[in-house]
């Protein structure tokens, strides 16, 4: 897989180039600044980019910024963000979208986990930080329908968000996977999204919660 990563501090770039290449990735490009990375997406059209939240010219919210911009101008490129603190203003687009991942820096030290979210964003799935998922979750209003779920509905679904299959899910909670299906239906009959053969289907419930 050939990559694109983005992160002004040279440590952890360093850092995460060298888990990467280990994994049998190739790094096309390593930059560090938002506008690099502009440019070398159109440059080396990677397989995924990783990209840093914060990143200069403003040290805010850069990184966000242009991962929106690219899903614009290449749609189908995975993206995986890294922060080190929960920033959900650009990602409920961008969750939509599929093919996106958004961790916490000190989460990236789990490496069979961090190399998981690599393998599933960049074959279309999604891979957020609980969280990233817990903030996306938060009620935003008086009828959120949250409470129309039961807790262990609304633990399969904080799962799903983080990008879990089924089984995955399953194994987690100890549940027997078609008993994990039927909460999923459960879920998509309570929060009314329909079954239109859309992959992101799943996604769709947890942004029923955000939009």
């Amino acid at each position: 897989m050939r990559i694109v990563l983005a992160d002004d501090s040279v440590l952890f770039r360093e850092g995460i180039i060298r888990l990467l290449t280990e994994a049998g990735h190739e790094i096309a490009a390593a930059v560090g600044d938002a506008d690099a990375l502009l440019h070398a997406v159109g440059e080396h059209t990677p397989d995924l980019a990783v990209i840093d939240v914060r990143m200069p010219p403003t040290m805010t919210d850069d990184g966000a910024r242009a991962a929106r911009q690219l899903r614009g101008t290449h749609p189908k490129l995975p993206m995986i963000l890294l922060s080190q603190h929960v920033e959900t203003r650009h990602s409920v687009a961008l969750v939509a979208s599929g093919g996106f991942g958004y961790l916490l820096k000190d989460r990236v030290l789990r490496v069979d986990d961090f190399l998981d979210a690599v393998r599933r964003v960049a074959e279309g799935g999604s891979a957020l930080d609980p969280d990233v998922v817990a903030a996306l979750l938060s009620p935003a209003r008086r009828d959120d329908p949250l409470s129309m779920l039961s807790e262990r509905e609304h633990d399969v679904l904080a799962l799903v968000a983080e990008g879990h299959s089924n089984a995955a899910i399953a194994a987690r909670l100890r549940l027997a996977e078609r008993t994990v299906e039927s909460h999923m239906r459960a879920i998509f009959q309570k929060l009314r999204i329909p079954d239109t053969g859309n992959r992101h289907r799943r996604v769709l419930a947890v942004l029923t919660y955000i939009t």
